[in-house]
């Protein structure tokens, strides 16, 4: 073993920190990897975990080419770059697309005809945080088989060396990618005014040259990249973020406000009047508007999702299945492709076209498309007559009380215990009886007017993560909220949360 096994207990600045590699168990993640840099991880550590994905790599029989990239992060270019060391002394090639989202990432892939991916990215995270992420097998991402692989690998010191590793970096890819987008994109007729709301992350220095060339008047908001991220997180699952944007549209006029995260693979969508419109809304009118072209399509929604994927009339006339899954970008995409689904859609904003739209990975410049050609082939309609057009429902945001990632799967666990005991007893939750528990993915109950509420462990940050709706009434969504906030509290180690009802 020429490289020592990461330690752990080093301090940021001390000998010891610059003299072994530091990673932190808890920074693998279900399906990427995340840390807070530099205290739970140095350039040392980063190499190793370079070198344990070589090793992964060439452990899976998976050809060695491997296409990397980094977000608009003050030190993600020192850590892509201890990656790329790494990367190489496992034999890997390497071709480096410089500053990048994480579906021009993916984008590569395809295009440089690389079997692998390691995008360096936080994505939404607060600036201190960095991450990568994974995969070898496109257009798939590592889940939990990969990722435990990963990291008995990397904390283990059980690199493999190989010979043939090399270093290519790839000029002018961003063209190459916007202009694959573009070339996927229908000719838009319609006169459409449209905000584009980056948070100072790593899409402004995309998103709008891309809707600019769909012929859409843009509506700049927070584009110029800052990694402090002054106003907001560029999130679109967070309420800041959204009302941002909805002062933009009414300010403007604007048809349509989109909002991209961090790293580009989501889209969150506000319509012409300022509603925000949460993305699993947006996910069945998009699946309204392309089942009319591709009737008896299947979708994929995760378990955070909307329950009228299965009760929506104009759905269930155009013979469409939907198929509920784990929350997780990673989650998704495999199920979209085990399924030859037509589209997979998450509540985050996470959306994965599959052929003929897209190749299965998730891009949220794809998704603005998406929305854009919607309105194109709806004239005479706006986004507000499109969203006014579903049947009503009451819906929470993504609220996340705070968890730590030691105990956050037990607690869901507890939880778990806590409302099968109570189905089983007959015992009602918010004054209504128990009907299903869903447990693909922490635990979704419901009752028998349809109102629920979902407890899982978030996959990237040290949270829980609850998700409440109810089409019956808006005291039943607060109802319901109560419920299952009081069985959290049942246990003490949940702590605030980052937004409420």
């Amino acid at each position: 073993m020429m490289f020592p096994k990461p330690a752990s207990g080093l301090r940021p600045n001390s000998f010891a920190y610059e003299q072994q590699p530091l990673v932190k168990p808890t920074g693998f993640r279900e399906y990427d990897a995340r840390w807070l840099y530099p205290g739970e991880l140095n350039l040392m550590g980063v190499q190793a975990l370079g070198l344990g994905i070589g090793t992964l790599v060439h452990e899976l029989g998976v050809r060695p080419d491997i296409v990397t990239g980094h977000d608009f992060r003050s030190y993600s270019s020192a850590i892509k770059l201890a990656l790329i060391a790494g990367m190489q002394a496992a034999g890997l090639r390497v071709k480096d697309i410089g500053l990048a989202l994480s579906p021009m990432a993916y984008f590569g892939q395809f295009a440089l005809d690389c079997p692998c991916v390691a995008m360096v990215t936080a994505s939404h995270n607060d600036n201190g945080w960095t991450g990568v992420k994974m995969g070898a097998n496109r257009p798939m991402t590592f889940g939990p088989e990969e990722m435990g692989r990963l990291k008995e690998i990397v904390l283990g010191g059980t690199y493999q060396y190989r010979s043939g590793g090399s270093y290519e970096f790839v000029e002018g890819f961003a063209e190459t990618y916007l202009n694959d987008l573009k070339s996927r994109a229908k000719p838009i007729s319609r006169k459409l005014k449209v905000v584009a709301a980056c948070g100072n992350g790593t899409a402004g220095a995309f998103a709008p040259r891309l809707l600019e060339a769909l012929g859409v008047e843009v509506i700049p908001l927070d584009v110029e990249p800052d990694y402090t991220f002054p106003r907001y997180n560029p999130n679109p699952e967070d309420m800041e973020m959204l009302h941002a944007i909805a002062a933009k549209v009414k300010e403007t006029g604007a048809d349509v406000g989109l909002g991209f995260d961090g790293d580009g693979d989501r889209c969150g969508v506000v319509d012409n009047e300022g509603e925000e419109i949460f993305a699993d809304k947006i996910g069945v009118m998009l699946a309204r508007d392309l089942g009319k072209l591709h009737p008896g399509s299947t979708f994929v929604v995760d378990v955070k999702s909307t329950g009228l994927y299965n009760t929506d009339p104009e759905l269930q006339k155009l013979a469409i299945k939907t198929d509920y899954w784990k929350t997780g970008h990673s989650y998704i995409k495999r199920r979209v492709n085990e399924l030859g689904a037509l589209a997979g859609f998450e509540k985050s904003g996470h959306f994965f076209f599959n052929e003929p739209i897209g190749r299965g990975y998730d891009d949220g410049l794809l998704t603005a498309i998406s929305v854009i050609e919607m309105l194109d082939r709806n004239p005479g309609t706006s986004m507000a007559d499109l969203y006014r057009a579903l049947p009503k429902t009451w819906g929470s945001p993504t609220m996340s009380p705070h968890c730590d990632d030691e105990v956050k799967y037990g607690i869901v666990e507890k939880v778990t215990e806590r409302f099968r005991a109570m189905q089983a007893a007959g015992e009602p939750i918010a004054g209504a009886k128990i009907t299903d528990l869903v447990t693909v993915n922490g635990v979704r109950v419901s009752t028998e007017d349809g109102t629920w509420g979902l407890v899982r462990a978030s996959s990237n940050k040290p949270e829980l993560v609850v998700v409440i709706e109810s089409p019956a009434s808006e005291a039943r969504l607060r109802a319901m909220f109560e419920a299952v906030d009081s069985v959290l509290r049942e246990n003490t180690e949940v702590g605030p949360y980052n937004q409420t009802i």
